[in-house]
């Protein structure tokens, strides 16, 4: 085992947790959980990039893991009545969202994972979940396909690097609709406020959401505060976000850059290009934490009538394997 680098099973408060540490570095992932990689910090600096519940808020989270961490929806956000039609089959879902008459977020961010393998080795540490639907399965019901999803996480001087791939492993086309509620500090260092913190993201044109915030398919103008989202930077409570965006790489890259001016610190989420969409939402504009999601389809793409690339809605052939990377890493 490398002295730099380790991995290991060890709780988070009262759930169990495989860890994995490298340097400064460290992370643990809740296969129970959703496969939620619930901390990733620097030990160092005593920096706390994601948003964590404290032991008295486990329950909660248990009960509703959407914003702490980094969890996974399939499919993300929501889906109007909870249904939709697509290469001729109908799939519906619960409607869990009652203000909105929606379903929202899938169902593998609450299900519990496998772990397949963990450790450390020279260059990394890492450890690699998945979970497996097949008939008896209790998602089969609502998405009626033999497939497995893969995670992924690996730590070393570079940061935490995601790897996700989706496997349709059945005989039939699968819709693979991903996105990640990843839930970043402002302020993530001890010292600073959440006044002392601008961020960037590599939107594009913002979507047009209706009462039921679903998508209309027409776009809206941006404001000036939204041009310096894009650009320049601006704090990430300035105003309350529920906001969906098309993504528009910069410099070849889709990302989020979050910069503590006090520290003179900056943590980049650079997401992949294969997402074509951006959700980004604050809490009501409340400081503390913001979430900046990168998902590869619109919101309730299905039912929307635009082109599939358009839309970000892929069509997983039998044995197809969609994958993707994302990296969260410090850059000073």
């Amino acid at each position: 085992m490398s002295t730099q680098g380790q991995a290991f099973e060890q709780s988070f408060h009262d759930e169990q947790a495989v860890w994995l540490q490298w340097g400064a570095y460290e992370a643990a992932v809740l296969q129970a959980v959703g496969a939620n990689l619930i901390a990733f910090r620097d030990k160092e600096n005593n920096y706390t990039f994601l948003r964590e519940p404290s032991a008295g808020e486990m329950d909660g989270f248990r009960a509703n893991p959407g914003i702490h961490g980094i969890p996974v929806l399939f499919p993300p956000n929501r889906y109007e009545d909870g249904t939709f039609t697509w290469n001729g089959r109908t799939y519906t879902f619960p409607v869990n969202e009652a203000k909105t008459g929606n379903h929202l977020h899938g169902f593998f961010h609450t299900a519990a994972w496998s772990v397949e393998d963990f450790g450390s080795n020279k260059t990394e540490s890492y450890v690699s979940l998945k979970i497996s639907i097949d008939e008896n399965h209790p998602i089969y019901k609502y998405l009626p396909h033999r497939f497995t999803i893969k995670l992924r996480y690996s730590l070393n001087d570079a940061g935490l690097l995601q790897h996700v791939s989706v496997h349709n492993e059945g005989t039939d086309a699968m819709p693979c609709m991903i996105a990640f509620h990843t839930a970043i500090n402002a302020p993530f260092a001890p010292n600073s406020t959440s006044d002392d913190y601008r961020f960037t993201l590599t939107t594009g044109k913002r979507w047009e959401l209706n009462e039921r915030m679903l998508p209309t398919g027409s776009y809206q103008p941006l404001t000036a505060e939204e041009e310096a989202m894009k650009t320049t930077g601006l704090s990430p409570f300035w105003d309350a976000m529920d906001n969906h965006y098309t993504t528009e790489p910069q410099n070849g890259r889709n990302a989020m850059v979050l910069t503590d001016t006090r520290n003179d610190v900056t943590l980049v989420y650079d997401v992949g290009t294969a997402y074509k969409q951006w959700m980004i939402w604050n809490n009501n504009a409340t400081p503390g934490f913001f979430c900046p999601e990168p998902q590869l389809n619109l919101v309730n793409a299905p039912n929307v009538n635009l082109p599939a690339e358009q839309i970000g809605l892929v069509a997983l052939e039998p044995g197809g394997i969609w994958e993707e990377t994302s990296r969260l890493y410090v850059r000073k």
